[in-house]
């Protein structure tokens, strides 16, 4: 197993990999509560509506319930290795739903603005459903996270407002464009479902795409967000969700591959799907397709791999390692910035559908 992946064995290594804070590691935010407040929402008012309509109709109520006694007759033993990987896989999926779940259930408490206010209370209620029902999978180990234990343990990150939009924006499309990928493959290969959670991908990456059609909404309600200075931004956070997806993928080669899928293929088919979503937001798009960026993503993993490896040898020389491959990373990330970008004209119709 990669040495970027830690040993899941009790409930304490659990929360340790919960907690972990590191460049690919889900993290806890707040926010400028105030300026969330402001956001106006009055420029898409009809399209603002229908979408609340949607939530208050909640045709996911019912999906997050499973006969516990069919669920657990389908989990199959798998290989030391691959178990590991696929826990890994349900701690950090949980932690980033309970992420979401805490920063919007903050935002519903701290603002007045009725619109924001309806959409953070949606919100806040089906992330809560997706780090439950997850973590009701962990239970089948003898795992499991302590929700309210994490969120008061847990360090914080501060975004300004417009960084939680851009980031929640692509965190939910990439989450709905990944979900989407592994359910289709195991619709299509139902022998490598190894384990049931998988069946209920479909509607819980529907989730996370009309997740993504709040924020842009709010974004194009905002124009001045997309564009000028904060294409800027749009470029860092586009780079940053998307190498952060990669690197990670590929500290878990054994999980994707038990499903047939080969990491590599598996992230640029994940890319095209969330780039071709996010240009009814995004003027710009990254060119995943280029040669050359493709290089500056495989080298921005084998400098993660490098310090990796020289935390794991520890004293002078593991420390001089890490140095040398965090400054060799950051210039690579420097690189991948100032790759050309592709521009294209935003569409007059806003909101899209989970075609994949």
């Amino acid at each position: 197993m990669s040495t970027l992946t830690p040993s899941i064995e009790t409930r304490d290594h659990v929360m340790q990999r919960a907690k972990t804070e590191n460049l690919i590691s889900p993290r806890f935010y707040t926010t400028d509560y105030e300026a969330m407040n402001r956001l106006d929402m009055s420029p898409l008012r009809a399209e603002w509506e229908a979408m609340l309509a949607e939530y208050e109709g909640d045709n996911n109520h019912d999906h997050f319930t499973r006969d516990d006694e069919a669920f657990r007759s389908e989990i199959r033993e798998l290989p030391p290795e691959l178990r590991q990987e696929f826990l890994d896989f349900l701690v950090t999926s949980i932690t980033s739903e309970y992420s979401g779940c805490v920063l919007y259930n903050e935002i519903r408490k701290k603002v007045d603005n009725p619109d924001i206010k309806r959409l953070m209370t949606y919100l806040t209620r089906d992330e809560s459903r997706h780090a439950n029902f997850i973590n009701h999978s962990l239970r089948d180990y003898g795992l499991g996270v302590d929700l309210v234990n994490l969120k008061a343990t847990k360090a914080y990150t501060y975004f300004k407002p417009k960084y939680i939009l851009y980031a929640t924006y692509l965190s939910e499309k990439i989450g709905y464009a990944r979900y989407i990928t592994i359910y289709r493959q195991l619709e299509r290969h139902p022998d490598k479902r190894f384990h049931p959670i998988f069946k209920w991908f479909e509607r819980w990456c529907n989730d996370e795409f009309r997740h993504g059609e709040s924020f842009a909404l709010m974004m194009r309600a905002q124009p001045h967000l997309l564009r000028g200075f904060n294409l800027l931004w749009v470029r860092f956070f586009l780079l940053a969700v998307y190498a952060t997806m990669y690197v990670r993928d590929h500290t878990r080669p054994m999980l994707h591959r038990a499903m047939g899928l080969e990491p590599e293929e598996f992230d640029y088919r994940v890319f095209d799907i969330t780039t071709e979503i996010s240009k009814q937001v995004f003027p710009i798009s990254l060119d995943t397709d280029s040669p050359s960026f493709r290089a500056g993503l495989s080298k921005l993993l084998a400098c993660s791999e490098g310090f990796a490896r020289g935390k794991a040898r520890g004293g002078l020389m593991g420390r001089l390692a890490q140095a040398g491959h965090a400054i060799a990373g950051a210039a690579t990330f420097v690189r991948l910035y100032l790759h050309p970008v592709k521009r294209h004209d935003l569409p007059a119709q806003i909101r899209v559908a989970p075609a994949w």
